[in-house]
């Protein structure tokens, strides 16, 4: 099937300069472009692929100990009817796991050593259906946790901070005091150490412990519960099912979902990542604007072309397209181009960065410092097909003013000298 003339001039105005040395220059410069926009659509995806994969990273570690969703009431104190309020929550096809839970914030203190800490108490046997500690806990802490025998499971960060190990003593202030006739004294209770946990999140593993939920309510003088903890198959539906469970909860109660727990975190990361893309974007507006300058230079060099094929009766708007085409082919090779090699590096970004280390004798993310010493990343669509679609046009558009200018040119003046 034969292509238009439009389509075969212009693919051959592309490759100008393989086969002979007139147009070596022009060809060589449409080459700059077409790398330019390659590299440019490469670096979107790459850095886009990296901020996703830490975000997935530090979301994944902080949801190891941050439930889903919680229910609170909305007075603040103990919830009455649990059973049912979780038999109900239970009902919704999104929810795979519900656990009762006490949080409140006390001082944890040995010997001269004091630490401010959030208080969680748990009930084991339920906790691992709405929480990872069972991954990230020392082997057997939770179950350790038996009532009335007051042990506590502290995170990895404020045993070292406490200088505490297993089997070690540590006081719980409550607030709150007890009134005597002697003033207000501090609620204290002995706790002892039966475990620790690292989640991999320093807010966390430096400021949260862990009781038995009997315990809890006996230490913060409690009914019951104050919440539930509940795991959706889908943490990204989280804010719709608080909605819903809003509306078919047996009475009123304060529904808080894990987007809202951590929203200033995740609004950084997005505007991090929204002008991280508009940044990188003028990367590839530049290259894909460099194809003016080679379209213009094409147009100059191929005006006695354009005049005898105007004078064969090629209409301005033929013209036009062959240029159109040419420029067109750069953002095309050099999108798709930009494509395989963002997403081939974006792939294997964990086989890439170990190799350049090991090479350079250096640690990019050094453990010490950062959530995670491996570089992450997650390509997603949602990211890809706007950064192609965005090469696409820049390219088209910059073609448009070389081939108006060419489609203008007046044959006689273009034959004169020749």
């Amino acid at each position: 099937m034969a292509l238009p003339y439009e389509l075969q001039l212009g693919w051959r105005y592309t490759r100008a300069g393989r086969a002979t040395r007139r147009n070596g220059f022009i060809s060589f410069i449409s080459g700059v472009s077409m790398a330019g926009i390659a590299l440019g659509v490469a670096a979107l995806i790459i850095v886009l692929s990296v901020m996703n994969g830490f975000q997935k990273e530090v979301r994944d570690r902080m949801l190891g100990v941050v439930s889903h969703i919680e229910i609170f009431s909305r007075d603040g104190q103990a919830l009455q009817d649990l059973q049912p309020i979780m038999d109900a929550a239970r009902k919704n096809p999104e929810v795979i796991g519900a656990a009762p839970f006490i949080a409140s914030q006390a001082l944890v203190a040995r010997g001269e050593d004091m630490k401010g800490a959030l208080v969680r108490g748990i009930e084991p046997r339920l906790e691992p259906e709405v929480t990872d500690f069972s991954s990230t806990a020392q082997k057997g802490a939770l179950d350790r946790l038996v009532p009335g025998q007051f042990g506590i499971v502290l995170g990895a960060e404020l045993a070292r901070q406490l200088y505490v190990r297993d089997g070690d003593q540590v006081t719980l202030i409550a607030p709150g005091g007890q009134v005597t006739p002697a003033g207000v004294v501090p609620r204290l209770k002995q706790f002892t150490v039966v475990g620790t946990f690292d989640s991999g999140h320093y807010e966390y593993d430096s400021a949260l412990a862990m009781i038995h939920e009997q315990d809890a309510a006996k230490v913060f003088r409690l009914e019951g519960p104050t919440g539930i903890r509940l795991k959706l198959k889908d943490l990204n539906q989280a804010r719709e099912v608080a909605d819903e469970l809003a509306k078919t909860l047996p009475g009123q109660f304060l529904i808080r979902d894990w987007t809202r727990q951590n929203k200033t975190w995740f609004s950084a990361v997005q505007v991090e990542k929204r002008m991280m893309f508009i940044i990188l974007t003028l990367i590839v507006a530049v290259a894909a604007f460099n194809l003016v300058s080679t379209l213009v230079m094409t147009v100059t060099d191929k005006r006695a072309d354009i005049a005898i094929l105007r004078t064969l009766g090629a209409s301005p708007k033929s013209i036009m397209g062959i240029f159109v085409v040419q420029g067109a082919m750069v953002g095309v090779i050099g999108t798709f181009a930009g494509l395989g090699l963002g997403l081939l590096v974006a792939y294997n970004i964990d086989i890439i960065v170990p190799a350049i280390e090991r090479l350079l004798h250096t640690h990019f993310l050094p453990q010490d410092i950062y959530l995670i010493s491996r570089m992450p990343s997650d390509p997603q669509r949602s990211d890809i097909m706007p950064i192609a679609i965005i090469s696409l046009v820049l390219a088209f558009v910059a073609t448009l003013y070389p081939s108006w200018r060419a489609s203008r040119v007046n044959p006689a003046e273009a034959l004169r000298y020749e």
